[in-house]
């Protein structure tokens, strides 16, 4: 069986992820169910570290300590943080954590829950 190719990059790599096709080279997830890869262009989907799918406002629990740049602060395993917010970019979530403040985590060291 043929996979399409990546409706963002065209590439032909693509693979299977669960009832996810993937992209390699551009890291583009779209459903394999056949619906429309335009209408899946503009949401991006954000994992945590198991495959869970994380939205705004879900309660995500730190799974390493985590150093945060500029100071000699840590968060620690299991930390709690609430009410998360996804953007763009590398660091694929907002939030506040009690004792330290505002900072961006990546989804791949949390898990939701």
């Amino acid at each position: 069986m043929s996979l399409p190719p990546c409706p963002k990059c065209s590439s032909e790599y693509t693979y299977e992820d669960g009832s996810q096709l993937v992209c390699p080279e551009c890291a583009h997830e779209w459903s394999a169910d056949g619906a429309s890869a335009e209408a899946g262009d503009d949401t991006k989907v954000i994992k945590d570290a198991v495959g869970n799918t994380l939205q705004d406002g879900d309660t995500v629990t730190v799974i390493k300590d985590l150093k945060v740049k500029g100071s000699s602060l840590v968060v620690k395993v299991g930390t709690k943080v609430k009410n998360i917010r996804l953007v763009d970019g590398d660091h694929d979530i907002d939030c506040k954590i009690d004792g330290i403040g505002a900072m961006k985590l990546k989804s791949e060291f949390v898990k939701k829950g």
